[in-house]
C-alpha cells in the first residue's frame, strides 16, 4: 500500500490507499463538525469564514480561521519534511514516521478532547490538532501516489470526475478508456469511502462522542502494518512452496 513507489506502483495500490485513508478521513470529518462544529479535514470553507470575520470587523475570529490553514499547511510540510529525511536512506519505509504522527495526534484528542465550542481554547486545541493530522496525511497520500490520490477532501475529486466523464464520450481507444475507467473507479472509491466513514463515523458519535477517532486510529494502524504482514505472508508462501520443491 505504501511501499510501492514511483513506477512500481499499480492501480490496485492506488485503491487499496484510498479507501482505507479516505474513510479515516470521513470519519475525521464528521468528529470534527460535530464535537467542534467546524471542517478538520480541508481549509478550503475557513478562507470563506476568515473573510466574512474579516468584514464583521471580528479580527480576533478571523485569525482563528487563518490559523485553522496554517496548521493544515504545517502538517503537510512536517509529513514531506519527515518523508524525504527518511527516504535518504530507507525509501521504502517514508510513510512510517507520518503515519505513527497522525496516530499519535488523533489518539491523544480522542483520548483526551472534550466536545468544545470552536472559539473556546479547548476547541481551538482539538480543532487545530485535527487540521495538522489532516495536512499529514493529504500531503503522504500526494507523495506516495503521485498526486493520483487525495483523501481528505472532495472538491478537486468532484472536478476531476466530472472531466472524466465527460471524456467517456470522445475517448474511443482501447488504452484511453481503460485508463479513464480505472482512473474514475478510484475517484468513486474515495468519494464512496469517504461518505462511508462521515455516515459511520457520526452514528458512532452518538455513543463515543470525540472518542469516535479512535476508530479512525484504528484503521491507520492496519495501514500501517499492512505492508509488514503482507510481505510476511508471502515469505512464508515462498517458502512453503520452496520446501514443497
Amino acid at each position: 500500500m505504501f511501499r510501492h513507489q514511483g513506477k512500481n506502483r499499480t492501480f490496485i495500490h492506488n485503491l487499496r490507499l484510498a479507501t482505507l485513508l479516505s474513510f479515516v478521513a470521513g470519519i475525521v470529518n464528521i468528529t470534527g463538525v460535530l464535537a467542534v462544529k467546524t471542517l478538520t479535514t480541508n481549509v478550503t470553507g475557513h478562507f470563506a469564514f476568515f473573510a466574512e470575520e474579516v468584514i464583521k470587523h471580528n479580527y480576533t475570529a478571523a485569525i482563528t480561521f487563518f490559523v485553522f490553514t496554517i496548521f493544515f499547511l504545517m502538517g503537510a510540510f512536517t509529513s514531506n519534511f519527515m518523508a524525504e529525511w527518511v527516504s535518504i536512506k530507507h525509501p521504502h519505509l517514508l510513510h512510517i514516521i507520518p503515519i505513527s504522527m497522525e496516530i499519535a495526534i488523533l489518539t491523544l484528542v480522542g483520548f483526551f478532547g472534550i466536545q468544545a465550542d470552536l472559539y473556546t481554547l479547548e476547541g481551538k486545541m482539538i480543532a487545530f490538532a485535527m487540521l495538522f493530522a489532516m495536512g499529514i496525511q493529504n500531503s503522504l497520500v500526494t507523495k506516495i501516489s503521485q498526486s493520483t490520490v487525495r483523501t481528505t477532501h472532495l472538491t478537486g475529486l468532484f472536478t476531476d470526475l466530472g472531466i472524466e466523464l465527460s471524456q467517456l464520450f470522445f475517448y474511443k481507444k482501447q488504452n484511453e478508456k481503460k485508463r479513464l475507467n480505472a482512473s474514475i473507479s478510484l475517484r468513486l472509491s474515495i468519494i464512496t469511502f469517504f461518505f462511508i466513514g462521515c455516515i459511520s463515523g457520526g452514528y458512532i458519535y452518538t455513543f463515543f462522542k470525540i472518542k469516535t477517532l479512535l476508530v479512525g486510529v484504528f484503521f491507520l494502524f492496519i495501514a500501517l502494518m499492512y505492508d509488514s504482514i503482507r510481505l510476511r505472508f508471502l515469505a512464508v508462501k515462498r517458502k512453503k512452496l520452496t520446501t514443497k520443491h
